[in-house]
Parts: structure tokens; sequence; C-alpha cells
């Protein structure tokens, strides 16, 4: 049925091309079987309606080339904002954004409306049968109004709930060349998405050993079956480095979580390292090394025989 489609709302213009006259609809408004929410647009049944409906609503209330934008579709797509709760009906929520065209003359009290000259088809989708920016479009349009950390956040929440890939996201940012937030993001992106060669991550990784005060690794060796990145046999310690790109799928995730599990089964000590902290968080990482090394080195004078005999 139309109006579970539409999250208890439906419009004007959909009722008349459903059959409904001019008339039957001012009896049902008369009767409060239908309730006005912004012109030509109605809730169904009763005035409050979930957020998902006043969303749609208001894309309704701007013209068929609306789309949900911004913090509202960030919202929407779980990248931020609400996402508990927003079945529970409520009177009208606060300021809802809509992108709508350039020569639109729309204007409704509650909805924010975004005129663009162009939305080109990419950055348009559809998710819980509203009409959105897409995930991409989403980031570069709040991206502006956000601080490094709020938009780094909003990135990885993104990529976690399979939205994006950061790298295609990168380079798609270049066909967005002067759009609002366009920088901010490409700034926020090029931390994630960069890569080393194995040579310069090792060069550099190194070095952090170094400060941190342990020896130097092996590299590359095989251990307990699987290749290994860094490897002290004297502190039992492996250390992995994740793969160049930043986006890891759950299969990828899951491969890494049984090498770890192991690792700890045969005494060792499993630690990981993204590209992005070696590269930008190196304090972090020389702290979490000095550390561990510590608490091994404390450790291994009780444990050494038991973990030498259990790999035998």
């Amino acid at each position: 049925m139309l109006i579970e489609r539409q999250h208890g709302v439906v419009s004007r213009r959909q009722l008349l091309e459903l059959g409904m006259s001019r008339r039957a609809i001012e009896g049902r408004v008369a009767r409060r079987r239908l309730h006005p929410i912004w012109r030509g647009i109605y809730a169904v049944g009763r005035p409050r309606l979930s957020l998902r409906g006043w969303w749609l609503g208001a894309v309704l209330a701007c013209g068929a080339e609306a789309v949900l934008s911004h913090e509202s579709a960030a919202a929407l797509w779980g990248i931020r904002g609400m996402r508990i709760g927003d079945e529970v009906e409520r009177a009208r929520p606060g300021t809802i954004h809509v992108s709508v065209s350039a020569d639109s003359t729309h204007r409704r009290n509650g909805i924010r409306a975004h005129r663009r000259r162009s939305l080109p088809r990419d950055d348009r989708a559809r998710h819980q049968r509203i009409p959105v920016t897409a995930p991409g479009r989403t980031l570069i349009d709040i991206a502006a109004g956000l601080s490094p950390n709020a938009l780094e956040r909003a990135v990885n929440e993104a990529d976690r709930l399979g939205l994006i890939d950061p790298e295609s996201l990168r380079s798609d940012l270049d066909a967005h060349q002067g759009v609002d937030g366009a920088p901010a993001l490409r700034r926020v992106l090029d931390r994630r998405t960069f890569a080393l060669t194995d040579s310069e991550l090792e060069w550099r990784f190194l070095r952090l050993v170094r400060r941190a005060g342990l020896p130097a690794p092996l590299t590359q060796q095989r251990v307990n079956g699987f290749r290994v990145d860094f490897y002290w046999p004297e502190l039992e310690l492996v250390v992995e480095t994740d793969g160049l790109r930043y986006h890891r799928t759950p299969n990828q995730q899951s491969k890494d979580r049984v090498r770890d599990q192991v690792h700890t089964a045969a005494g060792l000590t499993p630690l990981r390292f993204t590209h992005a902290q070696v590269a930008f968080e190196p304090e972090r990482v020389v702290e979490l090394l000095g550390s561990v090394a510590k608490r091994i080195s404390r450790s291994l004078p009780r444990i050494r025989g038991k973990s030498a005999r259990d790999r035998n």
C-alpha cells in the first residue's frame, strides 16, 4: 500500500493521481483523516510521524527532483545523528535538509532548501524508500560544517556500514571540484587512503622501533605457518601492519583474527598497526611498542620454558 511504503505520508498530487477528487481530499482533511504537515502534503490517520515519515514528507513538499541531503541524509544513512528510536512517532523535528533544483521556489517552514544547479545521477540514491543523496555526496555536503575529527568519525562509520569505499571516494572527489566540503573531505581521506610501499613502511616502522628502545626485528619471517611483517623471537612478539588499503573487508578481518589467535595460542604476543598509525601517529606507536616490550620482558623468565615446550 502506498501509505505504508511512504512511512505514513502522501501528497495531494498522488491522491489525485489515484482518482481521489479535490472535494474528497478536503472532506478527509475536515474529518481529520488527513493531517496537513506542509502545503499539499498529508500525514495519514494522525499528525505524528516517524523521522522517516517527516523526511519523506519534506522531500515530497519540495518537488519531484528533491532529495534529502546534508545532516538529514547523514542521519538516514546512519552516518551521523539519531539512529535509535527514529520509528517513534513525533511532532515535527528540527530543521530538515533537502536539496532542490536551482530554479525551485519551494519554501516551507522547518525545511532548509539547498539549491543546486545540478545533482548528477551518481550523487542520487534511494534508502528506506526515500530519495536521498548518495553516501559519498552526503559526506561531501556535511564536511564543511564538521571538525576534522567529527568528519573522520563519519567516514569511519560509513566505511563500517559498507556504504563507501574510501579509496574510490577519494578518486571521485576529482569530479566534485568546487563543491563546498570537497577540500575538507579530501584532507581526511588523504590520511586514510594513502599507500606506502613495503620498503617505505619498513623504513618508517624500524625508526619507531629504535625510538621505542627495541632491538631490530626479523622481517618477512614465517611464524606458525604465516608470513609476518616483523618478528622478535627473543621477545616472542609479532607485529603486523594492516594492508595498504584503509578499508578492510569482513573476510580480511576474519583472517586477521585467525592469524592473531594462532600466534596467541602459541604463546606469542601479536600486535597490529595501520599504515596511518605508522605515518601519522608515531608517538602512539612508540609508546605502545615500548610498554608491550617491557611487559613481555618482565614475564618472559616465568613463561619462556613452558612456551618453548608447547611450541615443540
